[in-house]
């Protein structure tokens, strides 16, 4: 059994346990010996995060071959019509290339903590929120892909990785808040014979025991 660790990221931590800067930390908020972070969530991006202690899970999870999907909650400036949704689907053209299809749909404001500090909101232009899920993890992707369609991101929740998630996003019952996270197992079988050339599934687990608060 593998041991992993969702943990909701705040704003402004760094997805690594040192910094020479100074800078906030894992350290700050878990203490479980022997997980290392699962990929990677950017310093000015919030949301889940997965840490874990088997090297064979933190590959599936974090190399782009596995294709996992990654569904995130983005405030946009301005509103995107049907042709700049469109373009999401069908991918965008980025300074590394042309991006894999993304879903995407227009949605309400999510039911999210504050974020401190709050986004800075001009009362000229609107905003709106998007959930995109896309399959890929180019650096700083969604904001890339977001402002390629004349939409730059406000803010950025990752809400889910493969069948992992931060709880209801439109209700206040069972959601990991930021700073907190919950630790589960993880059984990766061995492939039999009748399954060889298949890839394991790294999403079977059992349910997960209560939230608690990193230190």
């Amino acid at each position: 059994m593998a041991r992993l660790v969702l943990f909701n990221k705040p704003f402004r931590v760094l997805s690594q346990f040192t910094d020479s800067s100074g800078r906030s930390t894992l350290a700050d908020y878990i203490a479980i010996p022997g997980v290392y972070p699962a990929g990677r969530l950017d310093w000015d991006s919030e949301g889940l995060l997965l840490l874990t202690d088997d090297g064979a899970l933190q590959a599936r999870i974090s190399q782009p071959t596995f294709h996992l999907p990654k569904t995130y909650l983005v405030q946009v400036e301005g509103i995107p019509d049907a042709a700049q949704l469109q373009q999401l689907r069908d991918g965008v053209q980025l300074n590394d290339g042309l991006t894999r299809p993304a879903e995407v749909a227009l949605i309400p404001p999510p039911a999210l903590w504050p974020r401190d500090p709050p986004v800075r909101e001009r009362k000229s232009v609107p905003d709106s929120w998007l959930r995109l899920t896309i399959t890929e993890g180019r650096n700083r992707q969604v904001r890339r892909m977001t402002a390629a369609i004349g939409c730059p991101t406000l803010r950025l929740v990752r809400w889910q990785i493969g069948d992992w998630h931060l709880g209801d996003a439109y209700s206040g019952d069972e959601k990991l808040l930021p700073g907190m996270h919950r630790e589960i197992s993880v059984h990766l079988p061995r492939p039999s014979r009748a399954s060889a050339g298949r890839r394991p599934d790294p999403r079977r687990g059992r349910p997960p025991s209560r939230s608690r608060r990193g230190r």
